[in-house]
């Protein structure tokens, strides 16, 4: 893939002559069975790529929904497959961790299904399924939690997990530089520390930081859920017993930590969020909080994975692109809402 197309591609996807904005957000919302908006699925439309084809049996497999973010990606999945004719949208259980997973979609490989779209519990662990899957034939959209090893997939689509971390740097350092602080105490709760794309956003933020003469003080780990956020913000707090700045990963877990906050009465600092949910862009709007911005990862990819999976079992390339056939990588931007912009971000929130 050329240069040209990989930025192509990471500026704008367009499906049937329908453009959709690599930089969307559609963030986890604190619901497991709120459905998608139309902001977070492509209609059909007549024309181009969207008219019927081949028909094409598209495997899926994502975690149990346990937090808003993960929902979000099983029920914008389904509501895309949904919104096309000629795909049949086959799901697999994801079990409770990566050998279970990996159980469930061997049964998958044998339905041979024309595609699968897989988001991993773990993609260094479920790496030897995505070369199973294609060296039998099966191209794989590998969906957010990255293969290494670029022979396990047909396609990888996923934030920009190091840009996150950059982006909510980035925030920080502006807002310590215009209140004037000097020396000031940064706090971190990352999510599943043993996740690729929890160290991926943890280096954004610290190398951010560190060009700006800034560093972290002490850094606690979540696991992307409500109660994991609080226990990691209560232990943060006893550590510190002063915070200018806190950068939470997971809006999701953002809700324990503002009840953490609630509960220690510490009000002294501002905190950025990570994701963009429709709970936290409401609370950045109402400005009544700690929270004061959010960066973004977009649950939309699911959408996206969807319909580029369609295409490669069409053997279709993307509409605006030169290339015949779908690229090999793409990246979502990370995009920062603020109470400026937080309400032209709430009609895609879920």
């Amino acid at each position: 893939m050329t240069q040209h197309s990989r930025d192509l591609s990471r500026r704008r996807l367009l499906f049937g002559g329908a453009a959709l904005s690599a930089g969307v957000v559609l963030a986890g919302c604190t619901s497991n069975e709120a459905a998608p908006t139309a902001a977070q699925t492509k209609d059909a439309a007549a024309g181009g790529n969207a008219d019927p084809g081949k028909k094409v049996t598209i495997g899926f497999s994502a975690p149990a929904a346990d937090h808003g973010w993960i929902a979000a990606i099983t029920n914008n999945a389904k509501a895309q497959a949904a919104a096309y004719s000629d795909v049949e949208f086959k799901s697999v259980e994801a079990g409770a961790d990566a050998a279970a997973q990996r159980a469930a979609l061997s049964t998958l490989i044998s339905q041979k299904p024309d595609v699968i779209v897989l988001l991993p519990h773990d993609g260094k662990e479920l790496n030897a399924f995505g070369l199973e899957a294609m060296k039998a034939g099966i191209p794989v959209v590998n969906l957010d939690r990255a293969f290494p090893d670029a022979r396990a997939y047909r396609l990888q689509i996923k934030g920009d997990n190091y840009g996150m971390g950059v982006a909510a740097a980035t925030y920080v350092v502006a807002q310590l530089k215009a209140k004037g602080v000097s020396n000031p105490v940064i706090g971190e709760i990352p999510g599943i520390d043993s996740l690729e794309l929890t160290q991926e956003r943890s280096k954004g933020f610290a190398d951010t930081l560190a060009a700006n003469g800034l560093k972290v003080a002490n850094r606690r780990p979540a696991e992307f859920t409500a109660d994991s956020g609080q226990q990691a913000a209560t232990g943060l707090f006893q550590a510190l017993p002063k915070i200018d700045a806190l950068w939470n990963h997971d809006d999701d877990q953002g809700i324990g930590v503002l009840a953490a906050v609630n509960q220690a009465n510490r009000k002294e600092f501002f905190m950025v969020g990570g994701a963009g949910s429709k709970k936290a862009m409401e609370d950045i709007q109402a400005d009544n909080t700690v929270l004061k911005a959010t960066v973004t990862y977009s649950p939309s990819m699911a959408s996206s994975a969807i319909s580029l999976a369609r295409l490669i079992g069409q053997g279709k390339g993307m509409s605006d692109l030169v290339e015949l056939q779908v690229p090999k990588e793409i990246v979502l931007a990370s995009e920062t809402i603020t109470k400026e912009n937080a309400g032209n971000y709430l009609k895609l929130g879920f």
